[in-house]
């Protein structure tokens, strides 16, 4: 599986504001796979959130990517759907964008693993914000 992986590739898509998104196009990520849909999707205020979703879901469902990145603030606009994703693949993680901060109590991977480790292994990431 993993060589066939490595043989395919896999890619990396992007859900977040515009700075973001044009950085990691600018950085080589940026696809259009057969059907002609792009592995990103830009975020502004008027984007509705069902929207949002709809791109998540679809993210999550093809076969060629294996990460998906989506701004922290974003995130909590759909938290409810991510939660309910849980499948290994594709990954998950929230990152911050330019005006908004990472907040590791907000981030629901890192919620997950708080559960899997001792309390003291996490306080690298920021942890020790966690209530338990």
């Amino acid at each position: 599986m993993a060589l066939q992986a490595a043989v395919k590739g896999k890619l990396i898509s992007v859900i977040g504001d515009e700075d973001t998104c044009v950085g990691f196009l600018l950085g080589g990520i940026g696809e259009i796979n057969k059907n002609r849909h792009p592995n990103f999707m830009v975020v502004d205020k008027n984007t509705p959130v069902s929207e949002i979703e709809d791109c998540f879901k679809r993210f999550t469902k093809r076969d060629d990517i294996d990460i998906i990145l989506i701004n922290q603030n974003i995130a909590e606009l759909i938290r409810h759907v991510i939660d309910a994703h849980v499948a290994p693949v594709p990954s998950v993680l929230e990152i911050p964008s330019k005006d908004h901060p990472y907040d590791a109590s907000k981030d629901s991977i890192l919620r997950r693993a708080k559960g899997m480790f001792n309390p003291e292994d996490l306080s690298m990431f920021g942890a020790e914000n966690y209530s338990t």
